[in-house]
C-alpha cells in the first residue's frame, strides 16, 4: 500500500490570524475559498492554504507551540521570468513581507528572492530556466 503522491492543504499556524489574512488576501491577493472565524482556507492551483491560529493547531496537533528559528521548510513562487520574480518580490513586500534575501542570481543557475511573511514563514521567489514550474 502506498499513499496518494498528493497534498491537499497546507496550513500554516499563525500569531496573528487578521494580520495573516491581510498580508495573503489583501496584499497578495490570494483566493479565499471559504472561512470560518478562526480559520481560513485561499485556493491555490493544486492545494489550498490554510491559516490557523498557532496555538490552536498545535494544540489539534497534540504538540507544544513554542518554537523558535528556522521552521525548515520554505514555501516557493516560481516564475517564469527575472523580471516577473523582481515584480512579484515588490508586492510581497508592499504587502509586508520583510525582505529576507534581495532577487539575485544564484548558485544552481537561477534568480531567485526570499521574503518573509507575518509570521516569519519563507517564501522564496523564483525564476528557474532548468524547470517549468509556473
Amino acid at each position: 500500500m502506498s499513499i496518494k503522491p498528493k497534498i491537499g492543504i497546507l496550513t500554516l499556524g499563525v500569531k496573528d490570524l487578521q494580520k495573516s489574512i491581510k498580508f495573503y488576501r489583501d496584499g497578495l491577493g490570494l483566493p479565499v475559498e471559504s472561512q470560518q472565524d478562526d480559520i481560513i482556507f485561499f485556493k491555490l492551483e493544486g492545494i489550498s492554504l490554510a491559516l490557523y491560529p498557532k496555538d490552536k493547531l498545535a494544540e489539534d496537533a497534540t504538540v507544544s507551540d513554542k518554537s523558535s528559528g528556522f521552521p525548515g521548510f520554505t514555501l516557493a513562487h516560481c516564475l517564469s521570468s527575472k523580471e516577473k520574480v523582481d515584480e512579484t518580490f515588490r508586492l510581497f513586500i508592499k504587502a509586508g513581507g520583510k525582505v529576507i534575501k534581495k532577487p539575485q542570481m544564484v548558485f544552481w543557475g537561477g534568480y531567485s528572492s526570499y521574503v518573509a511573511d507575518p509570521d516569519g514563514y519563507l517564501w522564496e521567489i523564483a525564476w528557474n530556466p532548468f524547470s517549468d514550474r509556473t
